[in-house]
């Protein structure tokens, strides 16, 4: 039978439409991507915060149920694409996947795929923990970490299927793959350092131990966010992206009234209560971003000595003072956020935020900083090798 096409286009002319098409197109699993990791980064965020202004009064909390909608969103996005490509006659999504247990698929797939599954299970986890235990206002409880590691394969998998695309398009599609790279990026360094957040506060920034948690897994991040992205700003951008969007939380969680339905209350809380300032780190990635530029094709350890000892002036030349800032009145206010306190904080221990933690002695704040600086090397050449692996994916 004899097939026609309307408008008098022929066939040839339309497959290379369609094939142009589907060259420009960003494939419908990054976006489901895209939908499940930021569900899950807002959902955390909105979490914590919940947890300090209102308590954990149900599993059920719209913040929970915005966590674990992107868990399962992944779970499901990407045991679909295993089955779809396992049984696929497609030569190139063949060729496009590895096989894992006689099933095939992108490797980021199966990554993403089993970190769903740990978020689903952490949840009844969480609520025996809850019922058993009581009501913790941890972040690194024994569930929560089940959950963290499920959110670690989801965001990491996502990733390395982004990558995987962007590695093997061109063009205008290489171009939306890379910005779309750099925002999953940018949620996947928010997501590490609000696991951060109990040793991160303003009061440990002129401490060692302030320097030896940011430099121990954040340079690697940057360095190797960066290099995937192979965009020459990377840095900067990914850690942009993580400031606005700790900045929308600050500014915008506060403006819906909240308050506590579990007791003892300590301090009167009407609003929501949201987390820390972010960190600083657009200044030193762009110092990163400076020093990978000069130093590309050089050799990596050399790379990682300077990019770790750049990192780490630049967090003590911007941080230590900035921290001055933030334990003085002037940053007690709605933008600066040092006003805020959960409802299970006594109002005696308010003083406690605004006193710097100090190392006992001299000797043991230099000797926690000899380890920061070698934690800021060691991560900047983890860094760089993660970086490396994230280009040479193509599958």
């Amino acid at each position: 039978m004899a097939q026609t096409v309307p408008f008098g286009i022929s066939s040839p002319q339309v497959e290379r439409s369609d094939a142009l098409a589907r060259a420009t197109t960003v494939p419908w699993f990054v976006w489901s991507g895209v939908v499940s990791v930021s569900s899950i980064c807002f959902g955390l965020y909105w979490d914590i915060s919940w947890h300090m202004t209102i308590g954990r009064d149900t599993f059920w909390t719209p913040a929970h149920l915005l966590v674990h909608f992107g868990g399962i969103l992944a779970a499901i996005t990407c045991t679909y694409m295993i089955f779809s490509t396992t049984f696929s006659r497609d030569p190139a999504a063949q060729f496009s996947s590895v096989k894992v247990w006689g099933f095939r698929g992108p490797l980021g797939a199966f990554l993403t795929a089993w970190g769903g599954v740990t978020m689903v299970t952490s949840a009844p986890f969480d609520n025996w923990w809850h019922d058993s235990f009581g009501l913790d206002v941890e972040i690194l409880s024994p569930p929560h970490v089940v959950l963290g590691i499920g959110i670690l394969g989801v965001g990491i998998g996502y990733l390395v299927m982004v990558v995987a695309e962007k590695n093997r398009a061109e063009g205008a599609l290489r171009d939306k793959l890379t910005w779309i790279f750099l925002y999953l990026a940018g949620l996947g360094l928010l997501l590490h350092v609000i696991l951060l957040s109990e040793f991160i506060d303003p009061n440990t920034m002129h401490s060692a131990l302030f320097y030896r948690v940011t430099t121990l897994g954040i340079p690697a991040l940057i360095i190797a966010y960066a290099y995937g992205s192979g965009y020459k700003w990377g840095a900067t951008i990914v850690t942009a992206i993580y400031m606005a969007l700790k900045l929308i939380g600050l500014w915008v969680l506060p403006l819906f009234p909240a308050t506590p339905k579990l007791g003892p209350v300590y301090t009167n809380v009407t609003h929501m209560v949201p987390l820390n300032f972010p960190l600083l780190l657009v200044i030193p990635a762009l110092v990163l971003d400076v020093v990978m530029n000069r130093l590309k094709g050089r050799n990596k350890w050399l790379l990682a000595l300077a990019a770790g000892s750049a990192f780490l002036a630049a967090m003590i030349a911007v941080q230590w003072p900035f921290a001055d800032f933030m334990v003085s009145p002037l940053a007690r206010n709605a933008i600066f956020g040092m006003s805020y306190f959960p409802y299970q904080m006594p109002p005696s221990m308010y003083r406690v935020f605004y006193q710097f933690q100090h190392d006992p002695t001299r000797l043991a704040f230099l000797a926690g900083m000899g380890i920061a600086w070698v934690s800021a090397m060691v991560s900047s050449r983890i860094g760089v090798a993660f970086g490396d692996w994230l280009l040479s994916i193509r599958r």
